[in-house]
């Protein structure tokens, strides 16, 4: 991708997900490849357990927020939220990098509402993507002791595919300055995502 180009990410979650934190990340790591990068985060009704976007827009940018439909990618933390954001922002044939473990809302925990079967979210998601790339991103970052690490295990999904415009290794250099701890582990997690990714690419839909 040049830098007259556009690449549209949105990042999709619930609160305590570390959405927020995955976007600063990857917008940091683009502005040490030499891009421009517009970064910006809507939160629903509560901050921790609400739904949270992240909207990343690297290259020739100027507004901060992704169009309706015109996402190239869309990294879903949860799964529902990753559905919700690939009806409103995904272009058709884009990519979806689906973390595949649910977080139950209140009124699902409560019996007031049901939700959907993880099959129907991903055939739901396939109508539209060119390619879902789905995982539990929290078993693979549990699996290197950090279980919170699942934002950096999609990142380096999503660097995996090879979609972003520069080398891994400027997001390998964003993680190690902005995770708080366990900074090893966080790079396992990120490795093991960098492999999910690469085979998603290079085989059958996962």
């Amino acid at each position: 991708m040049s830098l007259q180009n556009v690449l549209e990410i949105v990042i999709s979650g619930v609160g305590g997900q570390g959405n927020v934190r995955a976007a600063q990340m990857l917008g940091a790591a683009a502005v040490k490849a030499g891009y421009r990068v517009r970064v910006s985060d809507v939160f629903g009704i509560a901050q921790r357990g609400g739904p949270v976007l992240s909207h990343v827009r690297i290259g020739d940018v100027h507004g901060t927020m992704v169009s309706a439909h015109s996402a190239d990618v869309v990294m879903g933390l949860e799964p529902m939220e990753a559905l919700r954001a690939v009806s409103s922002f995904l272009k058709p044939g884009g990519t979806v990098l689906m973390s595949t473990r649910p977080v139950y809302p209140v009124e699902v925990s409560t019996g007031k509402a049901s939700y959907p079967a993880l099959e129907d979210i991903l055939k739901a998601a396939r109508m539209v993507a060119g390619r879902v790339i789905a995982l539990d991103a929290t078993e693979l970052a549990s699996s290197v002791g950090m279980p919170m690490a699942a934002n950096v295990v999609m990142l380096g999904v999503l660097a995996g595919t090879g979609l972003l415009p520069f080398e891994a290794e400027y997001l390998r250099v964003s993680i190690r300055e902005h995770v708080p701890r366990g900074i090893e582990e966080n790079m396992m997690a990120f490795e093991k995502g960098m492999s999910v990714g690469k085979e998603g690419m290079a085989g059958e839909e996962r």
